[in-house]
């Protein structure tokens, strides 16, 4: 099992609004490269998984704002994978500033596997390799690794 780290970056300029602070619906793009960074990490790249012919849309998406998250502010991703069965993927993810230490959002994600034709599908018995992938990463915790720190 690979450790998986945040995904982090900063807030770009074109993701603020008048304010300088990041518009509410970038949270959700941001919540779509932690988990494109997160299978990357793990050794399931997205390419292998539609390689397959295996589909993963969005069921459903929410954020709750804690703290607005400013232009140049660097922040780090942790998601979790909070529920898996081989048909169903949940993941929830917590936003903190770098810079601030402050929790600036919680979302969740829901999400099915699929075909390519958008027929549900279980992955467990037809995609062994990726049902191995979530199922061991399910309830992991993403965290910092103690070197993180120590090399800034």
């Amino acid at each position: 099992m690979n450790q998986i780290k945040p995904y982090e970056r900063k807030v770009y300029y074109y993701e603020t609004d008048k304010m300088g602070i990041m518009h509410h619906s970038n949270y959700i793009r941001i919540f779509e490269e932690t988990r494109v960074s997160y299978l990357q990490q793990a050794g399931m790249p997205f390419e292998m998984i539609e390689a397959a012919g295996v589909m993963m849309p969005v069921l459903s998406v929410e954020c709750r704002y804690r703290s607005p998250l400013r232009f140049d502010e660097t922040f780090a991703v942790y998601p979790k994978i909070v529920k898996f069965n081989g048909a169903v993927l949940e993941l929830d993810y917590r936003i903190v500033s770098r810079d601030t230490g402050a929790l600036c959002a919680e979302g969740h994600s829901s999400h099915c596997f699929t075909d390519e034709s958008m027929k549900p599908l279980r992955t467990k018995a037809k995609y062994p390799d990726i049902y191995r992938v979530f199922a061991e990463y399910n309830g992991y915790e993403v965290c910092d690794s103690p070197d993180t720190s120590a090399a800034e």
